[in-house]
């Protein structure tokens, strides 16, 4: 069967690695991000029939309704996944906590992806079928980062919302999980310094950064049938950090 897959951020890094796996399995990418980057672009044009792009910013939470599940992915498409991989980050000390900027954090990390869920699994039910919803975790949710606090505060509410979230569902067939991912090398890290990279990776047992692959096949595999029994789970990718 092929699934129609929604995924959020898909113009770079994790969300775009994810989106290639997606396709490879055959699937439709219904992608979205604030921009139409030249990599998602290139995939469009390779698989025109199975990869959907649609531009939005997280941040306009009262567009998700009419813009994402009615403009673009549409009443008649049924989602057979969700993908909430969009993030911003805000890193700082907790002394210097500005209001403001947590507050737009939390708006695209957690209230965005809280509805968009909800989207989804009116759209499942709407269909009559199950599904399989994934939240993008951090490892900083687990293991203390010095400047994250707020940021892997924001993480760390999105795995409890999917561990009810499977609660909630679970008997009309719609499973919950999310991947914690470790540090990998996206844009979103792009401002350390070798050092503190270097420092960040002799954490791991592996000693290097966490695949990009290897966190996407894994959102892949929750997202297909062989997962069928896995739900409520926080599922750690991460170079053996913890």
């Amino acid at each position: 069967m092929i699934k129609n897959i929604l995924i959020t951020g898909v113009s770079q890094g994790l969300g775009l690695a994810v989106a290639r796996a997606v396709v490879a399995q055959g699937w439709t990418v219904y992608g979205l991000s604030r921009t139409l980057s030249s990599d998602f672009a290139t995939l469009q044009t390779e698989q025109p029939d199975r990869v959907k792009f649609y531009p939005f910013d997280l941040a306009n939470i009262d567009e998700v309704k009419t813009k994402l599940f009615k403009e673009f992915v549409g009443l008649d498409v049924p989602l057979h996944g969700l993908v909430n991989n969009a993030a911003a980050a805000y890193d700082d000390l907790v002394t210097n906590l500005d209001l403001e900027r947590l507050q737009a954090m939390y708006a695209v990390n957690v209230f965005a992806p809280m509805m968009v869920t909800r989207q989804a699994i009116r759209n499942m039910l709407l269909h009559g079928q199950g599904g399989s919803i994934v939240q993008i975790s951090s490892i900083s949710v687990h293991t203390g980062y010095k400047g994250l606090a707020m940021y892997a505060s924001t993480k760390g509410a999105l795995e409890a919302f999917s561990k009810n979230t499977a609660r909630e569902w679970g008997e009309r067939g719609i499973r919950s999980n999310c991947v914690v991912a470790g540090f990998m090398e996206t844009a979103m890290s792009g401002t350390l310094t070798d050092e503190q990279r270097q420092r960040i990776y002799q954490r791991t047992a592996l000693k290097q950064a966490t695949s990009l692959e290897s966190v996407a096949a894994t959102v892949v595999h929750l997202l297909g049938d062989g997962a069928a029994s896995i739900t409520g789970q926080s599922v750690v990718v991460d170079s053996g950090t913890i």
